[in-house]
């Protein structure tokens, strides 16, 4: 071949100071795209081979090897796969965005898929001028006679081309780095780019510094294979001790036996694992292998909670395995990551086109060589056939979760806690999910026993017949249908947000065989607003909302109309607060003085305060109500002693008492209600 100097063919105007700077946005993502090519040179040879157009030497291994020389400032990567002709590298390396891989699966459509072809844009070898002033390649086709090609260029618009020296067949390309990306050549640095890329790629790469000194291993001699390269052959003889027996005499015992030993040429090891454990079938797979997988890829040494394996060929190809860690934190701090790669290639973390927003709690890699890419493989092109893979993504979830709940119940219960964020922000998160979700949701009660939310409707509706049956029918029919008409029909559920803080309502609860659900993470507010709205037979109620009727006596209308009056009177003096609302009842347990009830609406709209940083607005506070027991002797003491000069104080004790079983006091409140406490011992003690 005559030398060739020649303008590259460019597709578009001023595409190449584009491709340089801009077309990937990291710069070390060149590793990526020329080891990626160089897996697509040995994938098309080994498919020649197979289809009968090549026959492979018999000692053939495919792999990749990446040279770094930080004296001379270069890299090479070097691949034994498929090589080219000039006039092939006229086609693919000339002329920007002709596509290697396409042209491949054109000529051999009939006898290729593709699955296994990596490149399809035919722009990934220029990624290297993002790092190198200049780029060499060195190539010999496999082609009968084929004449070895180098090709060079300075990152401008012009190349030159002529015969080369290579004398196996596959490509060598060097890059000549620029001041800037020296980095790139260093061997730490490398290693850390291609763990980052390069981890799962179906051939094997070896990675090593250039012109370093040799390294050597010592084996046993029957390890010894014809690929090592032996130094020096070392006998190490047996070794012997002097130990006394039992009757006192004295013997030669051998403590080391005689070994034969070979020093070879260090044996270099992959950087990759060609076979990773998405590409087997979940029923090659051991616990084990997952455990140990989950810790290689996520550097996480606490145990996951359990797994999905996808593993799925029509209508898309897609692998992949989703872990679920243990996420018992707040679920705004919960950050997972979930790998996209395709054909083994790397792409990025957390592409939300195809990974719901929800699973990116989760840990885990999915592998679909369908994914419609754009031309830097690292975002994706947004289109109905991403949407599909998300939600197959989703409804693999759900079947497993709803499986496991169906089957295998007391495993999916202990699993509960650490994964209910995340459900919870699923079901928020995704309507489709949610559908399936609904029935498999647990809501733990104050036994600690699981229940689904049927199962909750069923506890509730139980109580609600047990009271209606130990009623009095004392209403005439008008008045019945009357109370009918205003009655909210939605089933209560009533729930804890905090067991020690609502300790004295849950005490309340268990005396009348009432139950509650415990709710008691930062979503949960978001999450039974949602539930409600879907299923609008149901309604939560948090315990202090309201004093239940079942706590109550029944009472008449009038019978508690003056001891009311009258104790609003004392409590709105005594506490300087006329807006305060206070309820006086006839509560069945007589020890309760008094508790504190604020509106579910009023709670819900605290909270949403709280959560966009208002919660000093104090929103809701004028649906507080101070609940005073008419049987309690002190309530009873106040009311028959309304001037004694301690009402006040007790007023205030009582209002604080009711407040503690609610809420944490301020720091003030709380110092008075100490002092108030020693006050009031005080007076005891006289």
């Amino acid at each position: 071949m005559s030398n060739k100097h020649g303008s590259l063919s460019i597709n578009s105007d001023n595409i190449f100071p584009i491709i340089k700077k801009w077309l990937y946005s990291d710069h070390d993502i060149f590793y990526r795209e020329l080891i990626s090519n160089g897996c697509d040179a040995i994938t098309k040879l080994k498919k020649l081979d197979m289809m009968g157009e090549y026959e492979l030497p018999q000692d053939y291994e495919p792999k990749i090897q990446v040279l770094v020389n930080p004296e001379e400032k270069t890299l090479k990567f070097v691949d034994n796969g498929i090589g080219m002709t000039a006039d092939e590298v006229e086609e693919y390396i000339n002329q920007i965005a002709f596509s290697g891989a396409t042209d491949f699966l054109e000529k051999y459509k009939d006898k290729a898929s593709d699955e296994q072809i990596i490149g399809h844009f035919g722009l990934g070898f220029y990624s290297a001028f993002m790092v190198a002033d200049e780029v060499h390649i060195d190539t010999l086709s496999y082609k009968k006679d084929a004449a070895p090609v180098h090709w060079e260029c300075d990152g401008g618009t012009e190349f030159d081309m002529q015969d080369g020296n290579k004398d196996t067949v596959g490509t060598t390309i060097t890059l000549f780095l620029n001041e800037d990306c020296l980095e790139f050549a260093n061997e730490y640095r490398a290693r850390e780019v291609i763990e980052k890329y390069c981890s799962f790629m179906p051939t094997p790469i070896f990675l090593k510094k250039e012109n370093a000194e040799p390294e050597y291993e010592t084996i046993p001699a029957d390890q010894v294979t014809e690929k090592d390269t032996v130094i020096e052959n070392i006998v190490e003889e047996a070794k012997y001790e002097e130990k006394e027996k039992e009757d006192g005499t004295k013997e030669q015992v051998e403590v080391s036996p005689r070994q034969e030993k070979a020093k070879i040429l260090k044996r270099p090891v992959a950087l990759n694992d060609t076979a990773p454990l998405w590409t087997k079938h979940p029923n090659e797979c051991s616990d084990d292998d997952y455990k140990a997988f989950y810790r290689k890829v996520f550097q996480d040494y606490k145990e996951p909670l359990f797994w999905i394996h996808l593993n799925m060929d029509y209508p898309f190809n897609l692998k992949g395995i989703l872990y679920f860690p243990k996420i018992n934190t707040e679920y705004d701090s919960i950050e997972g990551t979930i790998k996209l790669y395709n054909n083994q290639v790397f792409i990025a973390d957390n592409i939300k086109e195809v990974i719901p927003e929800f699973l990116m709690l989760l840990k885990g890699v999915i592998d679909c060589p369908d994914l419609p890419l754009n031309v830097s493989r690292s975002a994706l092109q947004n289109d109905g056939f991403v949407k599909k893979i998300s939600d197959y993504i989703t409804k693999k979830v759900a079947d497993k979760l709803t499986g496991m709940c169906k089957t295998e119940k007391e495993t999916y219960e202990k699993y509960w806690d650490d994964i209910s964020p995340f459900i919870k922000f699923g079901c928020l998160k995704d309507e489709k999910f949610c559908d399936k979700m609904n029935d498999y949701i647990l809501f733990k009660n104050l036994d600690n026993k699981y229940l689904t939310l049927p199962e909750c409707l069923k506890v509730e509706e139980d109580t609600e017949n047990k009271d209606t049956e130990n009623k009095d029918a004392e209403n005439t029919n008008a008045e019945s249908n009357e109370n009918a008409e205003e009655k909210d029909t939605r089933k209560p559920i009533y729930y804890v947000t905090d067991t020690k803080q609502q300790g004295q309502y849950i005490n309340m609860f268990k005396e009348q065989g009432m139950d509650a659900v415990i709710l008691d993470h930062n979503i949960d507010t978001s999450f039974i607003t949602q539930l409600e709205r879907r299923n609008e037979k149901i309604k939560f109620v948090r315990i202090d909302a309201d004093v239940t009727d079942s706590m109550k006596e029944e009472t008449s209308e009038d019978e508690l109309k003056e001891a009311n009056e009258t104790l609003t009177e004392i409590f709105h003096k005594a506490l300087q607060n006329d807006n305060l609302k206070i309820s006086v009842e006839k509560l069945k347990n007589a020890s309760i003085s008094s508790v504190i009830t604020l509106s579910e609406e009023g709670r819900r709209m605290q909270d949403m305060m709280k959560m966009y940083g208002m919660a000093g607005m104090d929103f809701g506070a004028n649906d507080c109500t101070l609940v005073l027991n008419a049987n309690n002797d002190l309530v009873k003491y106040i009311l028959e002693h309304k001037d004694s000069e301690h009402v006040p104080m007790f007023c205030e004790q009582l209002y604080d008492l009711a407040l503690l079983g609610n809420q944490p006091l301020t720091p003030d409140a709380m110092a008075k209600f100490i002092a108030r406490s020693n006050e009031i011992m005080m007076l005891l003690a006289k």
